[in-house]
């Protein structure tokens, strides 16, 4: 995928009121550390997340992607209708029909002729609405588009805890040890033509790239069967999601270097879906990329699904850390296994 007429215009995001600590999950599962003779401290030393944040009980996707998106739109070029597709990307959603990019939609004000879908494809769909967009722009089909996310880990969270605590178990405790990482959080990208706004950061284009022989790696359930067959879990093999995660990394950061920079060097600046510090190190040492060109939310973020990326990427560039004409890699990878990386010129 290359681009010649794209920009990311401008990001809007929400950050939830409740910040929850990793000591405040670890004084709940006292209990089980207790049993597993485990010390206290374990999950930050793990993961290098100190806390995450967690929205009000009963808050609604829609009104968190709505929040965001009206701060996006305050700071674009692009008014409401100019918005030619509105694409809602997250993992967690209102209700399974209609699409909560409907309410979204409403909520915006969003015209009548614009195309409203949801996405889903784990920690990707938001990277996924961002390409569906661009190449619409791309094609000359709509001049702006939208991509809104809001992700809630509070029910996942603490329905974990409880079968820890009701189980005992060492092998459910690190099967389930990478939901507690989970953190909540909204965001908003707009993108658009160049005849309506150049003022924001070229898209240059992307690489996809996936294995799917390890789509067992990380579950999270219930199934969509109606009633659902099985209970809310979320079990992931962190080992297995990191290993294999590096090797397709690998591979799709190979591919885009050749094809969409053509570049033998390292990007400028590159942002990671944020998952933890094991994570973090281990693919910046595969793609033999310093530390210093990486920004990280992970240690007071926690893992916010599709929201992570979107939202770095905006505190990156609020923090100074993104300068102009940096070349940045947008470096996602998501349960499945998938992988895109898209290439910015700021």
């Amino acid at each position: 995928m290359k681009y010649k007429n794209v920009f990311i215009d401008t990001f809007g995001y929400e950050l939830p009121p409740n910040v929850i600590t990793s000591d405040d999950l670890e004084t709940r599962l006292e209990p089980l550390y207790r049993a597993l003779r485990l010390n206290k401290g374990q999950l930050t030393a793990i993961t290098g997340i100190r806390e995450r944040r967690f929205w009000d009980r009963g808050f609604r996707m829609s009104t968190g992607a709505i929040m965001a998106g009206r701060k996006a739109l305050a700071d674009s070029a692009a008014t409401p209708g100019d918005i030619g597709m509105l694409v809602y990307g997250g993992v967690c959603r209102d209700h399974l029909e209609p699409a909560t990019a409907c309410a979204v939609a409403d909520g915006l004000g969003i015209g009548p002729d614009t195309e409203i879908i949801d996405i889903s494809n784990a920690c990707l769909g938001v990277l996924n609405g961002m390409v569906q967009v661009a190449n619409a722009i791309e094609l000359g089909h709509i001049r702006a588009g939208m991509v809104v996310s809001c992700e809630s880990a509070r029910q996942i969270v603490e329905q974990t805890i409880d079968r820890m605590l009701a189980t005992r178990k060492m092998a459910v405790f690190k099967k389930s040890l990478a939901t507690l990482t989970g953190g909540s959080g909204a965001v908003a990208v707009i993108l658009t033509h160049r005849d309506l706004s150049d003022q924001g950061h070229l898209l240059q284009g992307g690489i996809v790239k996936s294995d799917t022989r390890h789509h067992r790696l990380c579950v999270w359930g219930p199934d969509t069967g109606i009633p659902a067959t099985m209970p809310l879990v979320m079990e992931t093999d962190s080992v297995g999601v990191l290993e294999n995660g590096v090797i397709l990394g690998s591979k799709t950061y190979r591919a885009f270097r050749e094809t969409i920079w053509n570049e033998t060097g390292p990007p400028d600046k590159i942002i990671c879906h944020q998952v933890g510090s094991t994570h973090q190190r281990t693919i910046l040492e595969a793609l033999g990329i310093s530390a210093d060109k990486d920004f990280v939310t992970f240690p007071y973020l926690g893992n916010i699904g599709t929201v992570s990326l979107p939202i770095t990427t905006a505190i990156a560039h609020e923090r100074g850390f993104l300068s102009p004409g940096d070349r940045v890699g947008l470096f996602g990878i998501g349960s499945g296994l998938n992988c895109i990386l898209l290439g910015v010129k700021w």
